[in-house]
This record gives C-alpha cells, sequence and structure tokens, in this order.
C-alpha cells in the first residue's frame, strides 16, 4: 500500500515513477577480510556499496538544507531518528535505497541517543513507531534493511545528539564524555545486535578531530591517542561482545585549531604506514576516511585566513588529486602484503544536487572515477534528505513526493550509474594470503592472541606481545619494542616462556645470550623491561617444523628479505626479518637487565 501511494503521488506529481528494484542479492554473513578485500561468510568477495542513512545522531526538522555542510544547524529539533521517517516508510525508502543499486547502509547514531528514554515525536509516514524510543526505532531500522538483504555498518557519528563536525563536544571519542562510557556504549551495541549476522559492522568515531585545547594524535599512548583507543575498544568489542563484527578505523580528520586564521592539517591515514593496527582477530579490520572537494590535504573545509593559501581537493589537478589521495589513504588497499594491508572503505563523500561551481563538480567526477578505478568500498553522504536539500540521493518533501539522483534532472546521475555499474573483483577471494601483523609494545602490553589472554601473566612487570592466533613471530626491531607477525597456521598447541639458554642447541650467536624454543616451537611473542629484551613466548606447532637454520644479525643495519614482505614494521631502527616460510626460533641479545640488552640477532628456520 505504501509503494502504491508513492506511486500515485508520483504520477500526480509528473515525476518518473522509479522502476522496481531487486533487494541486495542474497548473501551470509558474517564478514571478514582477506587481504584488500571484505568477504562473506563463504569467502565471496563482498563489496560495501553503501549510502548514510544519518539521522539518528543528530537533530533535524522539516525544512532546511540539513545535509548541507554549509547549513549545519538549520531549526534543530531532537528526533534521533533516521531522516525521512515523517515523509516516507522505511520500506520506501529502502526500496529507494534498492532502485540506486545500494546493498549495505552506514547506519550513524550519537551516544546521547542510546540513553534517551523519551518517546519520538509522531512519525506521520511510519505511525508504527508512535511511542518508540529513539533505539526503538533505529532497531526497526535495522530489522527492516537487514530482513531486506542489506549489510548494516553501526556509525558511532557523534556523542551529543546534534550536528557534527566543528567546536561541538564531538571532536573526540572522549570530549563530551569519558572514554571509560564510549567503550561501554560500544559494547552495548555489539551485544544489542550479535545475533543478526547481516549488521556487520562497528564504525568507531566519526571524523576524529582537534577539540579547544587538544590535537588528537596517532601513537603517543596517552588519552587523546586514537591509534590506542580506537585498538582497544576494537579488542574489546570482538573478545567481550561479538566476535563476528568488522571493525572500521577511521583516520585523524583535521589537526590544528578550528577557528579562523589558523592552519590544518588532515592525516587521514597517512600514520597507519608505520604504525598500523593489529587486531585479537585477524580479518577484521576495515579502515575507512572521508573525502569532499570544499576540504583538502592541510584544509578542514573552514575558510580561516590561515588556510587561504593551502589548496582544497577541489583545486588539484586530476593527476595531483589522484597522488594525493593514494598518499593518504588508497595505500592501505594498494599496497599488498604489508602490516597495514587492509580493505579501504571510503565512509562519506559526496556533492550537492544544486553545485554549479565548476571545480566542485569536476571533483565529484574525478573522484568518482577513482573510486571506480581502484574497485574501492565506499558510502555516499548522505542517502536521504529532504526534496529541498541538494545533497541527498534520495529527497522527499513533507508530501512524501520523491527526487533521486536517478530521475535525470541531476547532473551527478551519470557519474552515480558508472560507480554503481563499474566492473569489480567477484568470487571466492583466496583464503592462503599472507597476513602480516605489526606488535607495539611502545607503551604497554600487546596481547593480540586470545589463548594467550587465557593464560596467567606469563612475564610479570614485563611489556609483553604476542601474535594473533595463527601467526607466528617474523621479525624483531633492534629496540625490542616494535615485532612483525604473520602467517596462517592453526593456533598453538601449547606455550612455553623462555628466559635463558635452557633449549640452546648450538651455537648460532657467539658471545651473545640466547634465548631458543625447544623442538617443535616458534616464537609467537615476547617482552621487554623498559627498552631491555626480557623473553620469548614459544607456541607448539600442531605441525611438524623444520630444523634448518641461519642467524640472521640486525645489530648494525637492517636484515630483512627482498620485496619488503610486511612493510616497515619500525621505522627509523634497525630490523632482523626471518625470510618467507621460515619462522623464528630464537633471539640472541647482549648486556644485562639494567643495560641496553638490545636484540641482535635472529634464529630463523625452515
Amino acid at each position: 500500500m505504501p509503494g502504491l501511494l508513492l506511486t500515485v503521488l508520483l504520477a500526480t506529481a509528473g515525476l518518473a515513477v522509479p522502476a522496481a528494484a531487486a533487494d541486495p542479492p542474497s548473501w551470509s554473513g558474517p564478514l571478514s577480510t582477506r587481504g584488500r578485500y571484505i568477504v562473506d561468510a563463504h569467502g565471496d568477495r563482498f563489496k560495501l556499496k553503501a549510502a548514510n542513512w544519518h539521522g539518528a545522531s543528530g537533530t533535524w526538522t522539516g525544512s532546511g538544507d540539513v545535509n548541507d555542510p554549509a547549513n549545519h544547524h538549520a531549526g534543530e529539533i531532537a528526533h534521533q531518528t533516521p531522516l525521512g521517517l515523517d515523509r516516507a516508510s522505511i520500506d520506501t525508502v529502502i526500496d529507494g535505497l534498492a532502485q540506486l543499486g545500494l546493498n549495505s547502509v552506514r547506519l550513524p547514531f550519537s551516544n546521547a541517543m542510546l540513553h534517551d528514554t523519551r518517546p519520538v515525536p509522531d512519525l506521520a509516514a511510519n505511525p508504527d513507531l508512535h511511542g518508540l524510543t529513539p533505539l526503538q526505532v533505529y532497531d526497526r531500522v535495522v530489522d527492516r534493511l537487514t530482513a531486506r538483504g542489506f549489510a548494516v555498518v553501526l556509525n558511532n557519528h557523534t556523542t551529543t545528539s546534534r550536528w557534527c563536525c566543528g567546536l561541538d563536544g564531538n571532536e573526540r571519542w572522549n570530549t563530551a564524555q569519558t572514554e571509560q562510557q564510549w567503550q561501554d556504549d560500544w559494547l552495548f551495541m555489539a551485544r544489542r545486535y550479535a545475533a543478526n549476522k547481516r549488521v556487520v559492522g562497528a564504525d568507531l568515531y566519526n571524523e576524529v578531530r582537534r577539540d579547544t585545547f587538544d590535537d588528537p594524535n596517532w601513537g603517543w599512548g596517552n588519552g587523546t591517542d586514537w591509534q590506542r583507543a580506537s585498538q582497544q575498544v576494537a579488542d574489546r568489542i570482538l573478545t567481550e561482545a561479538n566476535r563476528d563484527l568488522l571493525i572500521f578505523v577511521e583516520g585523524i580528520n583535521w589537526t590544528g585549531l578550528p577557528v579562523d586564521g589558523f592552519p590544518h592539517g588532515r592525516p587521514t591515514l597517512e600514520p597507519a604506514r608505520t604504525l598500523s593496527h593489529t587486531l585479537v582477530d585477524s580479518g577484521k579490520l576495515v579502515y575507512s576516511a572521508h573525502f569532499y572537494g570544499y576540504t583538502g590535504p592541510n584544509h578542514s573545509g573552514a575558510t580561516g585566513l590561515g588556510e587561504t593559501h593551502d589548496p582544497r581537493y577541489r583545486d588539484l589537478s586530476p593527476q595531483e588529486l589522484r597522488d594525493v589521495l593514494y598518499r593518504q589513504a588508497f595505500f592501505v588497499s594498494a599496497d599488498t602484503g604489508r602490516h597495514y594491508t587492509a580493505p579501504l572503505w571510503i565512509s562519506e563523500f559526496g556533492e550537492g544536487r544544486n553545485t554549479t561551481d565548476p571545480a566542485s563538480r569536476a571533483f565529484f567526477e574525478n573522484f568518482v572515477n577513482y573510486l571506480a578505478e581502484t574497485d574501492t568500498d565506499f558510502a555516499y553522504w548522505p542517502a536521504v534528505g529532504f526534496q529541498t536539500d541538494g545533497w541527498a540521493l534520495l529527497g522527499y518533501d513533507s508530501a512524501g513526493r520523491r527526487l533521486d539522483v536517478l530521475d535525470g534532472s541531476d547532473w551527478r546521475g551519470p557519474a552515480w550509474r558508472r560507480l554503481i555499474s563499474a566492473p569489480s573483483r567477484t568470487g571466492p577471494i583466496p583464503d592462503d594470503l599472507a597476513h602480516w601483523s605489526m606488535l607495539n609494545l611502545d607503551h604497554g602490553d600487546f596481547p593480540e592472541s586470545r589463548q594467550v589472554r587465557a593464560l596467567p601473566d606469563w612475564n610479570s612487570g614485563a611489556r609483553k606481545g604476542t601474535c594473533p592466533d595463527g601467526q607466528r613471530l617474523a621479525g624483531l626491531a633492534h629496540t625490542g619494542n616494535r615485532g612483525l607477525c604473520t602467517g596462517t597456521l592453526t593456533a598453538p598447541a601449547g606455550y612455553v616462556v623462555v628466559r635463558d639458554e635452557t633449549y640452546v642447541d648450538t651455537d648460532w650467536a657467539a658471545g651473545y645470550t640466547k634465548t631458543q624454543c625447544p623442538p617443535g616451537h616458534a616464537v609467537v611473542g615476547y617482552s621487554v623491561q623498559g627498552a631491555a629484551f626480557s623473553a620469548v613466548l614459544c607456541g607448539r606447532s600442531v605441525t611438524p617444523l623444520g630444523r634448518t637454520g641461519r642467524t640472521v644479525w640486525f645489530d648494525r643495519g637492517d636484515n630483512r628479505p627482498p620485496g619488503d614482505p610486511g612493510g616497515d614494521f619500525a621505522t627509523g631502527n634497525y630490523k632482523g626479518q626471518c625470510a618467507p616460510g621460515e619462522y623464528v626460533a630464537g633471539v640472541a641479545y647482549t648486556g644485562r637487565i639494567g643495560s641496553s640488552r638490545t636484540p641482535d640477532a635472529l634464529l630463523c628456520r625452515s
């Protein structure tokens, strides 16, 4: 009946009646990753062709271009529900998403919305939602989307229920709330939808940026360290709440004072090149980035004097744009066989239906072409808006009449068709791809093995790092803090902690103190005290291990295999690494506890 009513309204208004579209093809969750691709439960590539159905994270009314970044606070009223539900039924909106060729939705929420127990105002087009809280409306939208075959990514878009993204209390995950509250809210959401395998991901926080006082950072180990915070909440989600979810980590959106007259920086995902995430479950990490023409590599989108000399993305030539996009984000999926290699999701990009500026139009065309060329997963901003709102793919006026990007009058239509229909990798993705993971003991323990987490403290007083289950140590830095793991092996059958030369069978590093695993074991973890090497954790292999060995020295320079397998996992430090097919059987070091006691050589066996 709602679909028939919409058809009548559109025909009466003289608008084109959209052709019926099938829901997304059948697929099975949960999703995981293999190399640069997301795959479904059968190992087939699942490309996220998504849009952002926003509203539950913020505030809106029935008028004003609230999706337009130039009009952030037009007539705010706290509905906290996905946009358009006062004008079209949930299924009518989903019909529109299917007709646009989408298979997934990024569904923003705010932390405040989760705790708001007030019923939402009446939504005329959805009378069955009367009396529900914002979270219960969110539940209904999730249920209908997933029942219709869409994948849903939960997106913690804001802390308070308002539009982002300036000095608004939503700059960081812990700006307007404690980090503990943020983590607890994520565990709540992950558990809430754990039984629904088409709720596929947790997008941890939107557009992390500077507040009035502090920049976010990537790797300092303090309260504004986004790399640390996202790593920790990701592991809590996977170990305590829902191990099926993909974890989406967005880069840093900007640094520098967000006021007129001061310059900005946009690190985006560039820091991941030297410090990436290693999750307790391999194959769950997806990196994310946002690109709009009105922002730039050193430009927040503001018009302050400090940014007038910095180009925006729309000011770049096509080749300059490609180079910048690769450097800031696309390298994570383009560079295979690195510790940072992961699928890339451009979870926001967009341009206005009413845009006339040639540079902005050219940016949109060039960006869409690059997305298609690189076969990159995407989510357009936004999916749904008011008919007067020029940014949305679908627009509804107060009578429920619709305009959409494919109605023939929208200049974005041809680009959207190119993007949706662009050739893409499909079918099975091999599960034997080499996976590389970085260990980082700079600031504390880094226990990325589920099995080891369940063991007693295996080296009390030391900082300990362990490879994810199924991986083994492949390399170590001369400082001892950074390590590299690889492998697709079965998780170890047991563990031995080695602090001395009990198991040394040959003098493979004469004059040096050696820790060596017993036969049938490989190094899967290590520990440090201060900057001093302390011990190795050896995992017993369920399959026989070779005994042919060689010594790899790295006390005076890098000693790594040709081709840079795994990538530079300790920039600025000497590194030793076994060749592909070898395993680390021992670590040699100099000095005593209290001295430098640096690791200097590896025993590599095959």
